[in-house]
């Protein structure tokens, strides 16, 4: 019995990986987490031996998650104003090789373009760009031919980076231009902001109807630059509310607090070229609740105005 918890434990990340860059979401990462090594416990317990639990493990949640993500893409259909993963903070990883590989497949940027592709799309392309699954593999995990799958995984990538041209920016660089963003971003310099942001920068929030937020996405220079300006002094200045620069999901982001340690949002940044080609808020409750206590931002905003 101690074996399979040991086995358990080190099966749950393995699952929870694939699980979550499925999904987006935490609590339904979770859920699936849950299933999937129940059932490797239910198999065992009978006496059965699972030649290779990893494979085993991720043929298992991933068919849950796909199962999964097409229910919950009618969910995010009815869904209040744009919808966005939920964030994960990553600065506990310090390993480069984990850095380079969560940046490049774990970025709340590229989670948002996974969900323009149907569920089978993101599993193949999940498990072969960055499980380095070999298609023969993933046709048996995901219950289709191995052209199929081909065919899936081209399709998918083609999409993807179509839409994200991929440049080289070092960690360190990406630091040093995520200080300067929140530091203009915090003193309101509007000229500071518009030399860091690209051209076609995207400003994205998510507050899902619970919590003001971005009404709609921004797109440029510009106007992003102006929306940056106004909103983050305004938060800042309200007594107690405090951020500290955090990694987001592999990259560069912030952490906003209140003055009893809640959380009130996360900030991501998608920093490519040496430039902020995308800025995403959460600041819905609900998607911040895994990261510690949430403060009511709604009472924060009404005793600011009554104040």
């Amino acid at each position: 019995m101690i074996d399979h918890e040991r086995l358990l434990d080190e099966l749950r990340p393995i699952s929870f990986a694939i699980a979550y860059r499925m999904l987006g979401t935490v609590s339904e990462a979770e859920d699936i987490v849950q299933e999937a090594l129940l059932r490797v416990h239910q198999v065992l317990d009978t006496g059965e031996e699972i030649v290779s639990p990893p494979a085993y493990v991720t043929t298992v949640t991933t068919r849950l998650a796909i199962n999964e993500l097409n229910t919950a893409r009618a969910r995010r259909e009815n869904y209040v104003g744009d919808w966005l993963p939920e964030p994960i903070i990553t600065d506990s990883h310090s390993d480069p090789a984990w850095q380079a590989e969560t940046a490049d497949s774990l970025s709340l940027a590229v989670l948002v373009l996974l969900e323009s592709l149907s569920p089978e799309q993101r599993a193949v392309l999940v498990l072969h760009d960055v499980f380095d699954y070999e298609y023969s593999e993933v046709a048996k995990i995901v219950g289709k031919s191995e052209d199929t799958v081909r065919q899936l995984a081209s399709r998918a990538r083609h999409r993807v980076t179509e839409r994200r041209p991929r440049f080289q920016t070092t960690r360190e660089q990406r630091d040093e231009l995520a200080q300067r963003f929140f530091a203009a971003a915090e003193t309101g310099d509007l000229a500071g902001l518009e030399k860091l942001l690209a051209h076609d920068v995207e400003l994205i929030g998510d507050g899902g109807g619970k919590v003001p937020a971005q009404a709609r996405t921004l797109r440029g220079r510009s106007r992003v630059a102006s929306a940056v300006a106004r909103a983050i002094p305004v938060l800042t200045s309200f007594p107690g509310v405090s951020w500290r620069p955090v990694e987001v999901n592999g990259g560069a982001g912030a952490l906003f607090v209140d003055g009893q340690q809640r959380v009130i949002g996360v900030m991501a940044l998608d920093i490519l070229d040496n430039q902020v080609r995308g800025i995403h808020g959460v600041v819905n409750p609900d998607k911040l609740a895994h990261l510690g206590p949430v403060a009511d931002l709604n009472s924060l905003l009404e005793s600011a105005r009554s104040g």
